[in-house]
This record gives C-alpha cells, sequence and structure tokens, in this order.
C-alpha cells in the first residue's frame, strides 16, 4: 500500500476537496488528484465521487476513513509520545546498582531533573548487574568493579577509602586506626568471593603476608553490617557504606592504602539513547561540582 495515496485520500475525505487537500499537504491539486486516482485503479474501487469542486465518499471511501483517521491517530500518538522522550517529558530508565549508597544520590538528581521519566531499580552484584546490561533489562548501572569487556562505556563516578569496622563493643572500638598485620588469625565477616572490597582487602593482605580467619562469607552489605553489630566478626567496607551509624567504629588502615572506585557503566551501543545520555550528563556534571555523590 502506497502511504502517499492514503495520505492524499486521508486529507480529501476529510477536508472534503481536492482543493483544501492540498492546501492542507502543502502540494499542488493535481498531485492530489493523481494520487486518490492512483489509489483507487491499483484496487479497481471508487473511493469519491467527484461533484465540482466538492466530493463525497462512496461507502467504501466512507469505510476507509474510519480506517484512515484510526492510522493517523495512531501515527499522531506516536509522535508525540516520540517528542516527549526526545524532551525527556516522559520514557523509562532502568537503572542496575550494586548497592544503595552511590546510586541513591544520583537517582534524586535524576528524577527531580526529569520527573516525567519513570525510573526502577534493581541490586545485585557486580556480576548480575553487567548481565543485565548486556541483555538489555538494565539501560545504565552503578557498580564498582567494570573489568576490561570492551562492549561496555565506564565513566568513573566517585573514589571511598575501604576501611575495617566493628562494633561498639569490640576491643578496638575505641581506635582511630590498625595495621594489617593486627588481623593475622583475626575473625572476619567478609563478602562473597569476588566482591570488589573482599578483593581490594585480600590483594593486600597477600602482600603484607597476613591471613585473617573467616569467621562469616556473607553475599550483602546490609546482612555484613548485621553481622558485625551482632559481634561476630570484623567486616570491610567502603566507608561511605557505614554513613553515620553509631553502631559501629571505623578504623583506617594504617599501613595500606584501600580505596573503592565507583563507575557509571552502559553499553557502548546504547550510551547516545536519550535517558542513558541525560544520566551521564549528570554524572558529569557531579563530577564537576562534587554532587550528588555521598
Amino acid at each position: 500500500m502506497n502511504y502517499a495515496q492514503i495520505k492524499a485520500f486521508h486529507a480529501v475525505a476529510t477536508e472534503g476537496s481536492f482543493t483544501k487537500a492540498a492546501e492542507a499537504l502543502r502540494v499542488s491539486q493535481p498531485a492530489v488528484t493523481i494520487q486518490v486516482k492512483a489509489l483507487e485503479e491499483v484496487y479497481g474501487v471508487l473511493l469519491v465521487h467527484r461533484r465540482g469542486h466538492r466530493v463525497m465518499l462512496t461507502d467504501l471511501g466512507a469505510r476507509l476513513l474510519d480506517v484512515t483517521r484510526r492510522v493517523f491517530g495512531l501515527m499522531e500518538e506516536a509522535d508525540e509520545l516520540l517528542s516527549a522522550a526526545r524532551e525527556m517529558r516522559s520514557g523509562h530508565l532502568r537503572v542496575g546498582a550494586d548497592g544503595p549508597f552511590f546510586v541513591m544520590p544520583l537517582l534524586a538528581a535524576f528524577i527531580a531533573r526529569y520527573p516525567g521519566v519513570r525510573v526502577t531499580v534493581a541490586m545485585g552484584n557486580s556480576q548480575s548487574v553487567l548481565a543485565d546490561l548486556l541483555e538489555y533489562r538494565a539501560d545504565v548501572a552503578v557498580l564498582a568493579r567494570v573489568g576490561d569487556d570492551k562492549r561496555f562505556y565506564a565513566v568513573p563516578f566517585s573514589r571511598q577509602p575501604v576501611v575495617v569496622f566493628v562494633s561498639r563493643d569490640h576491643a578496638w572500638a575505641g581506635r582511630d586506626e590498625i595495621r594489617l598485620a593486627e588481623l593475622d588469625g583475626q575473625p572476619m565477616v567478609l563478602r562473597e568471593v569476588g566482591s570488589t572490597t573482599r578483593r581490594i582487602f585480600e590483594a593486600a593482605l597477600g602482600r603484607a603476608g597476613v591471613r585473617p580467619r573467616v569467621a562469616l562469607e556473607i553475599g550483602s552489605r546490609e546482612a555484613l553490617r548485621e553481622a558485625v553489630a551482632a559481634g561476630l566478626g570484623i567486616g570491610v567496607v567502603s566507608r561511605a557504606e557505614l554513613g553515620g551509624d553509631e553502631r559501629f567504629a571505623t578504623l583506617a588502615v594504617a599501613d595500606a592504602r584501600l580505596e573503592s572506585d565507583e563507575f557509571v557503566v552502559c553499553l557502548k551501543e546504547r550510551r547516545n539513547l536519550r535517558t542513558v545520555q541525560a544520566f551521564l550528563d549528570l554524572v558529569a556534571a557531579a563530577r564537576e561540582d562534587g554532587s550528588p555523590s555521598p
């Protein structure tokens, strides 16, 4: 089916004449006549009766007008939808994150700037979040570990020190710092193998020849905090993840520089999506003025 022919018929049927249809379409009147006649000839039908400068629709023409009204109505709706998305008045941004501490300030800033965009968030470890990006279940992610996969575009967002923390009733609670050697044989509560924080910490322990005792291995930051609060062992986290929780005492590691980087990541092929680019622009602005990073 020829779009130009259908468009010409719709204009004639709604305007009531070939002349007015030509004016609406901003083409010549003969061009409209040719298109409508061609449509009739292709299907061997009669759609309009010519009555001087006016036209009357045949029964078939009236039925076709009902169809074209729906078609062009949907096209107008599609145009409004796409225009709204382009202007960030609507849309859907799916965000993945390996924890709430870094992503929430970014989401608050994004939602304040684009209130019409729906935002959903899925939490997981770095591996599952990256898998969500690859499977198009997430558009952008905030996480600590990216790797060297060339399919991803990653922007450094925040750098935080990695610290040791203990419950307030622990013997070390009154101290400001410790040395790695003091952790030898101590009961530790650590994240699962592969966790970015654990990887950074164990690399430093390995260089120092220190072997703590893993009393509990746990799969989430929140559960790790509760385990340390219950006195099950010594924990290790990025400083930002503790916030102002008064149940814990934080100890810097005096003889090692332990830091964790946080990245905003998307697939390279999707970085120019309007919603993704808007999020990346917000991150770039946050890096320049120091907010909304925790």
